[in-house]
């Protein structure tokens, strides 16, 4: 899931080593690549491993899932930065992983199960409406100027603001032991609550050192030094290593394919609410880049941004990965290393899909007890929530903002909270984000404005 950083003004520039075009040498270029892949190589590979585990799929299954998750991060990012005619935003805009899915795909899948899906009908359904959904983005980028009264920093800011909400629910259960720990009856064990509660006390104190590489590569540590103590502790079980192939070779729907009309209306509302989020995440790289945020170029990159994230996630979801989404994460190391050129997602897209092609890759990370990743997640959706609250801000509160937050967030939280009270309603209105999504929206298109009320703006200016 991405974060969006806070829009700058125009004339702001940033002080580039490599700008945009420039073509860096092979090593200055791969360690750029690397350090590029240390910020979202962990946020790429969770979500199959969350859907996995709370759907309970079978280990290869879920391994199958990481693995083409690299593949098509790898495939997508190649065409981003490549700028093939109008798709692609030519910057260097890193694909990963859309988090938005993962509450989604465990909500819809549960329900499929329950109703006697085996895992194979009830991935092939999934993936099915989320390959149809993916070419509503692609529609989306064509209508994008006459979606501005829509687009706003309020709005999307409330998107992401219930996308974290809704995972920390996640979160928190692998962070006592999963749902495995559930059906044992070890859930919330001091074992699991001291194994999560040291990767969370170590990722912290990394985020405090001043060191922006440290600080970026915190939660990779956290995770690796709770894996090591579980090794002692005997929690990791090896087994999913055994009995490889060599390569896993990408098979377009490998598990079939399904079509639901009630989980498409959710996958699809979900979908058209990204490009909100989208939008943010291309204008933010276009500021650190130092290239324009309005005009006809503006434009063209935003439409070509967009474009690429629906074509990528209908790619994705025909390997069989979650959808993909541009990840704004990489702003902020572009900013830190002033390395802007977009040749870097070149190198970045090769080392994906050579990491997604080789399975141990793939199923290695299956082997990561559930309150190790608990412990990094609950932080990680902490983290998207308060990007929400950020982006909010940045365009200055008002009354009415105010409102249209309040509103969106409490009813999207109160479906959480008591998932049935919207029964009677369709399934549309039964997901926190697409609730908190389309009162946002609705209210945003309805609500008059009051130009006389004074806007309350975040400042660095603040006393401390």
């Amino acid at each position: 899931m991405s974060q969006t950083p806070p829009i700058q003004s125009v004339s702001e520039k940033t002080d580039l080593v490599y700008g945009l075009h420039d073509n860096p040498p092979f090593f200055s270029a791969l360690i750029s690549a690397m350090t590029h892949l240390l910020a979202i190589f962990v946020p790429m590979v969770t979500p199959a491993l969350i859907v996995g585990g709370a759907l309970q799929l079978p280990v290869e299954m879920t391994a199958y899932l990481v693995s083409m998750a690299m593949v098509a991060s790898g495939v997508g990012t190649y065409l981003q930065v490549s700028r093939f005619g109008a798709v692609g935003s030519g910057m260097l805009s890193i694909q990963s992983v859309n988090f938005s899915f993962v509450t989604v795909m465990i909500a819809l899948g549960t329900g499929m199960k329950a109703g006697g899906m085996d895992e194979n009908a009830m991935i092939s359904t999934l993936l099915g409406v989320s390959f149809v959904g993916a070419f509503l983005v692609v529609g989306a980028a064509w209508v994008l100027p006459y979606l501005k009264k829509v687009i706003t920093p309020t709005v999307s800011g409330v998107v992401v603001l219930m996308i974290g909400l809704s995972l920390i629910h996640v979160g928190i259960t692998d962070f006592g032991g999963g749902f495995a720990a559930k059906a044992n009856q070890t859930f919330g064990s001091p074992t699991n609550l001291g194994l999560a509660s040291l990767v969370l006390v170590i990722v912290l104190l990394f985020n405090c050192l001043k060191n922006p590489f440290w600080r970026m590569g915190g939660i990779a540590i956290g995770l690796i030094v709770g894996y090591v103590v579980a090794l002692f502790l005997g929690l990791v079980d090896f087994s999913p290593l055994t009995h490889l192939p060599f390569m896993t070779i990408p098979v377009p729907f490998k598990y079939g394919f399904a079509f639901d009309w009630h989980a498409f209306l959710v996958a699809g509302t979900i979908y058209l609410l990204s490009v909100f989020e989208a939008v943010g995440d291309l204008t933010a790289t276009a500021m650190v880049s130092n290239q324009p945020i309005d005009g006809p170029e503006y434009t063209r990159r935003l439409r070509g941004g967009v474009m690429a994230d629906g074509l990528v996630s209908v790619i994705a979801t025909a390997l069989g990965s979650l959808p993909l989404t541009t990840f704004a994460q990489n702003n902020g190391v572009i900013q830190m290393t002033g390395v802007a050129s977009r040749h870097i997602g070149k190198y970045i897209a090769a080392i994906l899909v050579l990491l997604g092609l080789f399975p141990v890759v793939g199923r290695f990370f299956t082997t990561i007890p559930s309150p190790v990743l608990g412990g990094a997640m609950v932080l990680m959706f902490g983290l998207i929530a308060t990007a929400g609250i950020r982006i909010i801000i940045t365009a200055g509160i008002r009354r009415r903002e105010a409102i249209i937050c309040a509103t969106a967030v409490g009813l999207g939280l109160g479906v959480a909270f008591e998932p049935d009270v919207f029964s009677q309603l369709p399934i549309l209105f039964q997901n926190p984000i697409c609730m908190g999504g389309i009162v946002a929206v609705v209210l945003n298109l309805i609500l008059p404005q009051d130009h006389s009320d004074q806007a309350v703006y975040l400042s660095d200016d603040l006393p401390h």
